[in-house]
């Protein structure tokens, strides 16, 4: 008999260079009827230019999916961290100049 567990898997390949990550201190998100644009950023302090890291371009299914699960993983680190601090530093929009963005 055949194990229906194994039809919902996918294998997932971790590359080295991928596994390593990328540092980003802000996302920059702007949105289009079909897809929702992600900008990781990385800005350094007294830098006149902060650089795009990694652009991610999800449908809005998707985006949906990554906000619900990120709202679960937040809930969880903070079940077992306490309470996530809101730091109130002056920082750039969280838009490209298309409608206001929330992240």
């Amino acid at each position: 008999m055949e194990n229906n567990n194994n039809k919902n898997q996918i294998n997932i390949e971790l590359t080295d260079e991928i596994a390593e990550g990328i540092y980003s201190n802000l996302a920059v998100i702007a949105h289009s009827s079909t897809e929702f644009i992600v900008d990781f950023i990385k800005l350094m302090p007294a830098s006149p230019k902060a650089k795009v890291k990694s652009r991610i371009i999800l449908t809005p299914q998707n985006a949906k999916r990554l906000y619900k699960a990120l709202a679960d993983n937040i809930n969880k680190y903070e079940q077992t961290h306490g309470p996530i601090k809101d730091v109130n530093e002056k920082m750039p929009p969280f838009t490209m100049g298309g409608p206001a963005a929330q992240a």
